[in-house]
């Protein structure tokens, strides 16, 4: 295959990936339809299916696009209540969501794609704080934090970036860090 051909591929594969993210965070996966997709990345609908297999593998690709919960872990053990609390403050607060967050929150009460989001969820959030906590109980706290984390994204979608009336930002990430810091501690 040319040069040309391939970059064309790529690109109507980013284009429908592109437009699927769009589309689920701001309608989820049951108000979403294949036809609905090809027309925003103006696609032709059988390139979906090509490239993806199904609507419930593109969603899927959409979810794993992001990758694992973005740099926040990324930090030594006594900075991670803290950082996962300024986490969930910028999400509270800011004006843009995560659009993976939205389309997890959307889409949330879809049986069909259940086993994917749950999949999602427990390999970019849960599982990497499980193998940082020590303690019998780690996946417990774990499972609290991962509550915490996603619930934040819920109520961000319900309330927009007035969920938190607090202008002072330090006040709301002081509070999340104790909050996270019992919930974490064995």
């Amino acid at each position: 295959m040319d040069e040309g051909r391939r970059r064309c591929r790529e690109d109507t594969r980013q284009r429908i990936l592109t437009a699927a993210r769009r589309l689920f965070a701001e309608h989820g996966y049951d108000h979403v339809t294949v036809r609905l997709i090809a027309a925003e990345a103006e696609a032709n609908i059988a390139l979906i299916n090509r490239y993806f297999g199904s609507k419930r593998e593109l969603f899927a690709e959409v979810l794993a696009v992001q990758g694992r919960f973005p740099g926040v872990l990324d930090v030594p053990d006594e900075e991670l209540p803290r950082r996962l609390a300024e986490y969930v403050a910028e999400r509270l607060s800011t004006d843009r969501s995560s659009p993976v967050m939205e389309a997890l929150v959307r889409s949330s009460s879809s049986p069909e794609i259940h086993g994917i989001l749950r999949q999602r969820v427990s390999s970019a959030i849960m599982e990497p704080l499980v193998e940082r906590l020590s303690g019998g109980d780690a996946r417990l706290r774990a499972a609290i934090a991962t509550a915490l984390i996603t619930g934040s994204g819920t109520l961000r979608l319900l309330y927009g970036p007035d969920a938190v009336e607090q202008p002072d930002r330090e006040a709301v990430v002081a509070r999340l860090e104790k909050i996270f810091r019992v919930c974490l501690e064995p």
